[in-house]
């Protein structure tokens, strides 16, 4: 699958909106429970494939679970994906 990386702005942004929920003393972590289900959906549907499908679980869970929240897992994602992108690329050329 040659899937479009979504830009770096959109993952912080994703990341600044799950930082969010902190913005409410104490409904916080209710919030976290309507927000994981709504950010795993939106993070398979930004990566797709088997990056997606894990890293979905793993964020719906980061979500979820109190204090977990500081995980940058859009960000993390985003980055992991430049950069294997990157070595793809290096390869590529020196085999030509």
């Amino acid at each position: 699958m040659n899937k479009q990386q979504p830009s770096l702005l959109f993952c912080l942004a994703m990341d600044a909106l799950g930082y969010a929920t902190y913005a409410i003393p104490v409904l916080g972590e209710f919030g976290d429970i309507a927000w994981a289900p709504i950010s795993a959906f939106v993070f398979y549907k930004t990566f797709g494939g088997w990056k997606g499908a894990f890293g979905s679980v793993f964020n719906f869970f980061e979500e979820l679970l109190p204090g977990l929240d500081f995980i940058p897992s859009y960000t993390l994602m985003w980055v992991w994906n430049y950069w294997g992108s990157k070595k793809n690329n290096i390869a590529v050329l020196k085999s030509v």
